[in-house]
């Protein structure tokens, strides 16, 4: 055996060395590798947090349109905001004329999309204005068109002067109106303009 030993020695000690090398590579280096992996795994198991966490939009006012007539200094339709008031629109309508009857109008009233605003002058008190206009007791009534004078009815969306006199002549030659399509009888009145004006006008 000894003899054996002797002319295999250079053998057994390359045997040797190689398993050392492997006794110190998977008892030694693999727990390393075991700790780094399980630490990695401890890491990608949390979510990473944005630096930056995208902001809920900012939802803008809604728009709405608003109509203002009478008593004001720029008559005309208005773009307002939803929570506005009747007073916000006037001033930017221009502000009342010295002939508007303020008494008449609740300038605290909130405005609403479509809304007609009238602000009445001084003495037309108990006229009919159009519909959705404001006054101080909050009422909203619709232009009568058997009674109506040739002012009032040019307050009805696409009634302008010649029509507002049309209107006039044929209650007079044919007596009153007995429902609001027969306004549809007048020349320049057909059913587009009819669907704008229909919700603002009454025959009663």
């Amino acid at each position: 055996m000894k003899d054996w030993l002797k002319e295999q020695w250079i053998y057994v000690l390359v045997v040797a060395i190689f398993g050392l090398g492997g006794i110190y590579y998977f008892f030694i280096n693999q727990p390393e590798s075991t700790s780094i992996s399980s630490v990695n795994g401890i890491e990608d198991s949390f979510p990473i947090e944005e630096e930056n966490p995208q902001q809920p939009p900012i939802l803008e006012p809604e728009k709405i349109i608003v109509d203002v007539k009478g008593q004001v200094k720029m008559p005309g339709v208005y773009q307002s905001s939803q929570g506005e008031r009747v007073i916000d629109v006037i001033n930017r309508s221009g502000g009342l004329t010295e002939n508007a009857d303020e008494s008449q109008v609740n300038f605290a009233e909130h405005v609403q999309d479509a809304m007609v605003i009238y602000i009445p002058a001084k003495g037309e008190a108990g006229i009919a204005v159009p519909s959705g206009s404001v006054t101080q007791n909050g009422s909203s009534d619709k232009i009568n068109i058997n009674n109506a004078d040739e002012s009032q009815l040019q307050e009805i969306p696409g009634i302008g002067p010649a029509k507002a006199s049309a209107i006039i002549e044929y209650r007079e030659s044919n007596g009153s109106f007995n429902t609001i399509e027969d306004i549809k009888n007048i020349t320049g009145i057909g059913d587009k303009t009819f669907e704008k004006l229909k919700d603002s006008i009454s025959v009663k």
